[in-house]
């Protein structure tokens, strides 16, 4: 361990509490801390982490099981060793069963209570690593599918990275197709709740009548054709995180429901009368703005600031234009091996048409494009002709609208310009603001959006 390991000595006889300090800290390999009784111990441990707790198991007030359970109730990985004077098999089965590392019976020889205290550490010290390795492959797996090197989608990789670990609630926002689902999962995947469902949902797909059933669940007998009980979604990951995907069309008396979910952190289902405590993250999606939404009346202010804690805007494909080579590729090897067929790499005309093309549908019809062509082809490269006519006429009739070329979009010439002035004031900030007459706020704002960060 990189630091000296924590142990908590619990034991109401005032000598044996004492005997038992001066045998673990003899050498100063531990920091040894020592409670009079339960009550002491756990305020102790509220305060402060243990690596290790050894406690009596008889105690006036707040015995050590008591003990064993709200240790392992606060931290799995903190190991605990049950002492007493009171062997017996049934209460060392009883400890082992809620977690307890060792049982030893007094009296004990000091060898083998330091033996057991360095494999109790030895195990605390190895299930620590192999939660880190976890959190690290999760991180990984999650950010490996979210494919850029745009500064702009750098920047939200390295937010989902930061934001992960935490169970604060977060709004995605963006166009149809920018990949809102990808950086909830990966959200998902980086974090604690991992190992427990990721739910997708999509609110704009099913009528109120069905939503509160799917989201919430419904009792036996609740509605016609309800045969049986019937969990829903929340329910199903609970543990886990779920993406309600948009949300901006969600019925308003729904949005009442799902703002009890966030902040009771329970549910009713339909026809239920008995609150079900669930725990889950929500994640919310929508390529509307809810702000607007909130000033209409049609959106509730007060689920608005729940969902928006964490606000990632995704920007769409035509952005970061730079991205699309590395995206065509990506795609094209992805559906290649699934497919089984030696397809490599695009033409360089197929990637010229790819660079001038919109992408109303964003990253998602690009990744369509290329597996359709994929499909259709044999084999060996792609070309020109394998992308679809009204790729190639869009194209072609913007190039036709100035003579050599798409026009650029007022996004593009906005972005072009404030480039430009950075550029000429050298980075400054202020300057550069004074000459497109907006304020810092607003330049940063706009720096931050077209990704311009140095």
């Amino acid at each position: 361990m990189s630091h000296k390991p924590k142990l908590l000595i619990v034991e109401d006889d005032a000598l044996a509490r004492k005997n038992l300090q001066h045998i673990l800290e003899h050498g100063g390999e531990y920091q040894v801390t020592a409670a009079s009784g339960g009550a002491e111990a756990l305020q102790l441990f509220a305060k402060k982490s243990y690596d290790l707790v050894l406690t009596d198991l008889r105690m006036e007030k707040i015995d050590g099981m008591q003990v064993l359970e709200e240790v392992k109730r606060a931290s799995p990985a903190t190991e605990v060793i049950m002492l007493t004077a009171f062997a017996s098999v049934d209460s060392a089965i009883q400890a082992m069963k809620r977690g307890a590392f060792h049982y030893i019976a007094k009296p004990y020889k000091i060898d083998e209570v330091r033996a057991q205290v360095a494999h109790a550490l030895e195990k605390a010290r190895l299930t620590r690593e192999v939660e880190t390795l976890k959190q690290d492959l999760r991180a990984r797996d999650g950010a490996d599918n979210i494919v850029g090197n745009h500064p702009r989608i750098q920047e939200l990789i390295r937010v989902v990275a930061q934001v992960a670990p935490s169970d604060s609630s977060v709004l995605i926002v963006g166009e149809t197709g920018t990949g809102k689902e990808l950086f909830a999962r990966a959200l998902h995947h980086a974090s604690h709740r991992a190992d427990n469902r990721f739910v997708a949902f999509n609110c704009a797909a099913f009528a109120q009548e069905l939503l509160v059933s799917e989201l919430f669940g419904h009792e036996k007998g609740s509605f016609t054709g309800a045969h049986a009980a019937k969990p829903g979604l929340f329910e199903a990951a609970n543990g886990g995180t779920v993406l309600l995907d948009e949300i901006g069309d969600m019925p308003k008396a729904m949005q009442v429901k799902l703002l009890r979910v966030i902040q009771e952190k329970e549910l009713t289902r339909v026809g239920g009368t008995e609150p079900i405590p669930v725990d889950v993250r929500i994640v919310a999606a929508t390529h509307r703005d809810l702000a607007s939404l909130v000033e209409q009346g049609v959106f509730r202010s007060d689920l608005y600031y729940r969902i928006n804690v964490v606000r990632l805007e995704l920007p769409p494909l035509r952005w970061h234009r730079d991205d699309i080579p590395l995206l065509a590729n990506h795609f094209l090897h992805k559906h290649a091996e699934r497919q089984g067929k030696d397809t490599s790499e695009l033409s360089q005309e197929a990637m010229e048409v790819l660079m001038a093309y919109e992408f109303p549908g964003n990253v998602r019809e690009l990744e369509n494009i290329i597996e359709r062509a994929v499909t259709l082809r044999a084999g060996g490269r792609l070309e020109l002709a394998d992308l679809p006519e009204e790729v190639k006429a869009a194209v072609n009739a913007a190039g036709q609208k100035d003579g050599k070329g798409r026009l650029p979009t007022l996004e593009e010439k906005e972005c072009e310009y404030i480039k430009h002035v950075l550029d000429h004031t050298g980075g400054n900030k202020t300057r550069a603001a004074e000459i497109l007459s907006i304020d810092r706020v607003s330049l940063w704002r706009k720096i931050k959006k077209f990704g311009l960060e140095p």
